[in-house]
């Protein structure tokens, strides 16, 4: 399984609000030859590292593709770049977020590629708890933790409410 996550926290003027936004990315997934198999619901998260940023919208979508892993990740800067987002500033606000989290469980550390799994998806509530409504025996590829022992490890205040119930 392909695990892409999402993330907005500022509007976008074609598109509305974070929400609103992140579901336009995935109807346009297909025009970047990603096919949405399935997506968690939405969560509430606050912005990481804590600021006066506007709290995220977050996600986690199942994909299938015949890209190869940096094909994929392309393919998701490219969209995040149709949205407007601009990668100037580390953790700045953003009207998009596209991050490739596991490619079917592959370990990938290439220097012009992408890291697989993305390298601080452990750290992340807003990753891991969407992704164990759509994988709740995923584990991660490297250090074989349950996704569940994952989230209890999380440390206090890394938090991430659903905003809809479950897909």
């Amino acid at each position: 399984m392909i695990f892409v996550a999402l993330g907005a926290n500022l509007p976008h003027s074609l598109y509305g609000m974070p929400r609103d936004v992140l579901e336009e990315a995935l109807r346009q997934f297909g025009t970047r030859q990603l096919r949405v198999v399935r997506r968690a619901r939405w969560y509430r998260s606050p912005p990481w590292p804590p600021s006066d940023q506007p709290w995220y919208v977050n996600g986690v979508a199942e994909v299938e593709t015949a890209c190869d892993p940096a094909e994929t990740l392309s393919a998701l800067h490219a969209l995040e770049a149709d949205f407007g987002r601009r990668r100037r500033e580390r953790n700045a606000a953003r009207v998009l977020d596209l991050d490739l989290i596991d490619w079917h469980g592959r370990v990938l550390e290439g220097d012009d590629g992408p890291v697989l799994p993305h390298p601080r998806m452990q750290e992340r509530a807003f990753v891991l708890r969407p992704l164990a409504d759509l994988a709740p025996d995923w584990r991660h590829p490297v250090t074989g933790r349950a996704i569940g022992d994952l989230i209890a490890a999380l440390p206090p205040g890394e938090g991430a409410e659903p905003i809809e119930e479950a897909c």
